[in-house]
């Protein structure tokens, strides 16, 4: 059944050989990649959550969602209690879902400009959708959050939407906060995966994945103050991206 249901929305998706991604600006939202109503129905015939319907049925990584969550817990992310928490481009809520099973922020704020997948989370996690134009925080004031995070998001824009959200990151972050999020970085570029990527990147979609260079996200957020806690590898389809872990100083 879930092989049936799999084929049946990639064919749907075009998208054969991807990870299922999402776009955080209004030249291509989630519904682009991820179609709201069909997935809702897969997940639902296979007997699944959306988030590990994506995980284990689409890409085909059962789990990769909660081994990231395991990393960020066993590095004390969630035992600093983050009162507020702003993620950009939550898509389905993944990601989202499993951080309200680690910590009780009394508020959560998203920035997602796909509207039925936005709407889908605020009636379900009760969490706040923030108007946003694809590269910029604005609604949220400066250093007051606690928790900053995006997944697997800046490997599908571009480098200058990618840029412009770092430094609104370091600027919503509160001193002491965390900022967290998946690049894809040389560590992950290895000559036989980018042959994996050249042979197996689906069509129509060449502007994904986006590769960052990690010493420029490093060296860029320490000149905002936000220094490196700690880096570790996350499965993404076939391959990998790198998570950084930030916090910024007091």
């Amino acid at each position: 059944m879930r092989t049936a249901v799999k084929s049946g929305l990639k064919r749907l998706l075009g998208r054969t050989g991807f990870d299922i991604v999402r776009s955080t600006n209004n030249r291509g939202g989630v519904d682009d990649f991820l179609p709201f109503e069909a997935t809702m129905r897969a997940a639902r015939s296979a007997g699944m959550s959306v988030g590990d319907y994506l995980d284990e049925v689409m890409n085909g990584t059962p789990g990769a969602t909660q081994s990231t969550i395991d990393e960020l817990r066993a590095l004390g992310v969630f035992a600093a209690d983050p009162k507020t928490v702003l993620e950009i481009g939550p898509g389905s809520g993944r990601y989202l879902e499993k951080t309200l099973k680690e910590c009780s922020p009394g508020r959560y704020e998203i920035y997602e400009t796909a509207a039925p997948w936005a709407d889908y989370l605020v009636d379900t996690f009760k969490v706040v959708a923030q108007p946003t134009s694809g590269n910029s925080l604005a609604p949220t004031p400066d250093g007051s959050v606690d928790l900053v995070q995006a997944h697997k998001v800046f490997n599908t824009v571009t480098f200058l939407s990618a840029s412009r959200y770092f430094f609104e990151m370091a600027r919503v972050a509160r001193p002491g906060g965390r900022i967290v999020f998946d690049v894809m970085t040389e560590t992950c570029l290895a000559p036989a995966t980018m042959r994996d990527w050249a042979t197996k990147g689906g069509a129509g979609h060449d502007s994904y994945p986006a590769a960052m260079p990690r010493q420029a996200c490093v060296d860029l957020f320490a000149t905002l103050g936000c220094n490196l806690e700690a880096s570790f590898s996350a499965p993404m389809g076939f391959a990998s991206t790198e998570v950084l872990v930030l916090r910024k100083g007091d």
